[in-house]
Order: C-alpha cells, then structure tokens, then sequence
C-alpha cells in the first residue's frame, strides 16, 4: 500500500495529506471579519502556496467543492476564482451554499489535486 503522508496534523486534521500521487486539501480564511472579495484571495492565496509547497500547483487541480455561506456571492467568487485557474486548466466543480463551521467564515474551499 502506497504512504499516506500527513502534513500540519493536529488531533483533528491535517493541513495536506498525501496518497497515491494524489493531494487533498481544505482552506478557510484567515480574517473572519472580511469581505467575500477578501475572503476568497486569502482562502486562493493560501491553497496556491499550499499546493505549491508540496509538489502540485493550480493547473493540477482535478476537484474543487466551494462552500458559500451566501449563494449571493457566487458571481464575486467566481470573478476571482476564473482569474486565478489557467486558461484550459480548471478541474471538476461544484459549488454550494452550506452553513460553515465558523460564523464569519463566508467561503471554505477543498481540493483534490495531482502531486
């Protein structure tokens, strides 16, 4: 059986997990406060240096699920979401409306991605 390799784990998850040349990934945003706008960059940001960090990039994304705590705010997200996918690159989608684990968290995005 290949290695699962766990990174940033703490007792309830880890940050990246690794298997079979796959990479998972959640993200929420680190300023609860904020704005759909920011919120997005932050969560994007992140999962870009995350991704990047551990062997993948955003042109190696095959699934997003995005979490909205607003439908409403599907057209800002994807403004800033169709900016940061390469042209001919984006993966499987689908995009919600959930009630996030965190009051002010506006958007919560996870990936599965090629290593």
């Amino acid at each position: 059986m290949p290695t699962i390799t766990r990174i940033g784990t703490t007792q309830r998850w880890s940050d990246v997990v690794i298997h079979n040349g796959t990479l998972y990934v959640v993200e929420v945003p680190a300023t609860d406060e904020a704005d759909i706008h920011q919120q997005t960059r932050e969560v994007l940001s992140s999962l870009q240096r995350l991704l990047e960090a551990n062997g993948s990039g955003v042109d190696k994304i095959l699934m997003a699920n995005i979490y909205l705590k607003d439908i409403g705010d599907i057209a800002a997200f994807n403004a800033l979401w169709d900016q940061w996918i390469p042209t001919g690159t984006a993966p499987v989608r689908a995009c919600v409306q959930a009630r996030l684990a965190h009051e002010g968290y506006k958007v919560e995005v996870q990936l599965t991605a090629a290593v």
